[in-house]
């Protein structure tokens, strides 16, 4: 009988010891913060900053193209005869914060950026619903002075801008993001325009399968900033994962690829056939090195 006895009190110590650690796992479960990841498959979204940033020790060289208006018909075969072309890179010196330069060839323009992740979404021990970053542009225009004669200052040709970027993944396949922008103008045509323009852009993601996304990005100007002649701009498209490489393919009423550009200057008209093809193309490096 003490056999059964002995029997029984062991197999409840096991019973218990596996459940004190059945619950210590739980427990260790719900203090880990879990990290919500690929909101956007790249730092872009289509013009605009998406909500990634370039982790530490990776160089992301991104090469952009815009096509001409898909309306000047075949004489310039719908617009592939003429392109405007982005050449930049972005570095992240941390995992939350990235630095990145550009140069276009509209306008001979540079363009430099700062981008600080300062909440990520998150579940577990931290719950956290969004994702959000701050980020900070500048550009100058480098195309020769049409009177160099003339009183050129140099101050006139710097452009500034300030995002909020505030983004969701709603789920596997969708994503959503805001953002609250201000782009400031040194020089503006007439005094009927602002220098400092007001933007509230939204931006979104949804999977279509494992490799390829489609994204949609537009910006509302506020009304009395700009000339009655631009426009609000309007960007479709599609991202395509191949191995090391995101190939973004879209469809833009904006020719710039800066945020002066294609917030304040969009004339292209997507009812008239105002739109441009083009697309941008991500290849990241890592300069790490071995440790």
């Amino acid at each position: 009988m003490n056999k059964y006895y002995l029997l029984v009190f062991s197999l409840f110590h096991l019973f218990r010891v596996s459940a004190q650690e059945d619950l210590l796992s739980l427990l260790e479960e719900e203090e880990t913060i879990n990290y919500t990841s690929a909101i956007f498959k790249t730092s872009r979204i289509i013009n605009s900053h998406s909500i990634e940033n370039t982790p530490r020790g990776i160089l992301d060289v991104k090469i952009s193209h815009r096509f001409g208006f898909v309306n000047n018909g075949i004489y310039d075969l719908f617009g592939l005869d003429g392109a405007t072309i982005r050449i930049g890179g972005d570095f992240g010196i941390t995992d939350n914060l990235s630095l990145g330069f550009g140069r276009s060839s509209l306008e001979k323009m540079y363009d430099v950026y700062a981008k600080m992740r300062i909440l990520r979404q998150s579940n577990g021990k931290r719950i956290m619903p969004v994702s959000l970053s701050y980020l900070a542009t500048a550009s100058i225009n480098t195309l020769r002075f049409e009177d160099p004669d003339a009183s050129n200052l140099f101050q006139s040709r710097l452009y500034y801008g300030h995002q909020i970027l505030i983004a969701r993944k709603f789920s596997e396949g969708f994503s959503l993001q805001l953002m609250p922008t201000l782009v400031h103008r040194n020089l503006v045509q007439t005094h009927a325009e602002s220098h400092d323009v007001f933007s509230i852009g939204i931006g979104g993601r949804q999977k279509i399968s494992k490799r390829v996304s489609i994204n949609l990005e537009y910006f509302y100007n506020l009304p009395d900033q700009l000339a009655q002649h631009y426009r609000n701009s309007l960007s479709i498209g599609f991202d395509i994962e191949t191995g090391g490489h995101v190939f973004q393919l879209h469809f833009t009423n904006s020719t710039s690829m800066v945020y002066k550009g294609f917030i304040t200057e969009t004339v292209g008209d997507w009812t008239d056939g105002g739109i441009h093809f083009g697309f941008n193309l991500s290849r990241v490096f890592s300069l790490k090195g071995n440790k």
